[in-house]
């Protein structure tokens, strides 16, 4: 892929995958909520979701075009607290935290889904992180279980499944997984 990646499905439109600009931070957000009311990702709706998608630890974002719209997000960060699993894949392999760069902030429109554009989003931050020699985790709430079969599908290793206390009245169970080699 290049910094533009384009896919057709066997008989549908084309999915096109490009680098987010600050353009694109009102559509997403837009199609944030879509899949908040949907599927109840984030688990914790944040207060400023163009603020979200744009943390401090953001070391680029992608997103799907399909018929000319925004359909879905993906970005690549930098290892930071609360990461599980860039520890459990150092721990796991023998390198540093530091070598791994979590995906994160993936979501893609339901009307969008069935296109192969979750696929085109992981793909390209995966091609990102492995361009700079890192090596892509993520961490997913247990409780999405479409996101746990896309990364299984394509071949992510599942790491661990753990607890995590997000805030002192919550606690939420968490799949680590690790790109394939």
């Amino acid at each position: 892929m290049t910094k533009e990646s384009c896919a057709t499905a066997a008989e549908g439109p084309t999915v096109r995958v490009r680098p987010r600009t600050d353009d694109d931070l009102t559509a997403c957000v837009r199609v944030l909520a879509d899949v908040h009311r949907r599927d109840g990702y984030p688990v914790n709706w944040p207060a400023r979701p163009a603020d979200w998608l744009s943390p401090a630890s953001l070391e680029g974002a992608w997103v799907a075009e399909l018929g000319g719209r925004v359909v879905g997000h993906v970005a690549l960060a930098r290892s930071g607290d609360g990461d599980l699993a860039p520890g459990l894949w150092s721990e796991r392999h023998g390198g540093a935290p530091e070598t791994t760069s979590p995906v994160n902030r993936l979501f893609v429109a339901p009307q969008a889904r069935g296109h192969g554009v979750g696929a085109l989003l992981i793909g390209r931050a995966v091609e990102e992180a492995r361009r700079q020699g890192l090596h892509p985790v993520l961490d997913v709430v247990a409780s999405d279980t479409a996101a746990t079969a896309l990364y299984e599908r394509l071949g992510w290793e599942r790491l661990a499944t753990v607890e995590q206390r997000w805030s002192p009245t919550q606690s939420v169970t968490v799949h680590c997984y690790a790109a394939p080699a």
